[in-house]
């Protein structure tokens, strides 16, 4: 019988001797638990993975205007700050200073690497390759995912 077959069969699962399935490398605790999930497929126990949402059309540096809002992932996080990718092939720098409204002391403490964040654009200087970006935006509440 294929895996397709098997996957959600309670009749045909309950039947099988999980006995006679063991293995030298495959134990009895193993087997009655691989029945018992595919009595029950489909349930993952790992949290939702996300991903952010690049804006469309906002590709390279020069797409870039101070004042855009854009979703990004923290990339690496410093001592004085986090970098996000925001879709351009080029980080922006979010200065410690400009992670929270409030005096942040050690950035690891708002922001940890793989969150999606929220920012806005503060300055772009495209023969250094450098973008200035703050989390701090008025009247929006920062959800790190």
């Amino acid at each position: 019988m294929s895996l397709a077959q098997l996957i959600n069969n309670e009749k045909i699962l309950s039947t099988v001797d999980p006995k006679t399935l063991m293995t030298q490398n495959f134990g009895l605790p193993t087997i009655i638990d691989i029945i018992s999930e595919l009595k029950k497929p489909g349930r993952d126990p790992r949290p939702e993975f996300k991903n952010a949402q690049f804006k469309t059309g906002i590709e390279k540096l020069a797409d870039l205007i101070p004042g855009m809002v854009l979703e990004g992932v923290v990339t690496n996080v410093a001592n004085f700050g986090a970098f996000v990718d925001i879709g351009v092939h080029q980080d922006g720098l979010v200065h410690i200073s400009e992670l929270a409204h409030t005096f942040v002391k050690d950035p690891r403490q708002i922001v940890k690497t793989g969150n999606i964040v929220t920012v806005r654009v503060l300055n772009v200087e495209p023969t250094r390759k450098r973008i200035q970006l703050t989390m701090k935006i008025q009247g929006q509440s920062q959800t790190m995912h």
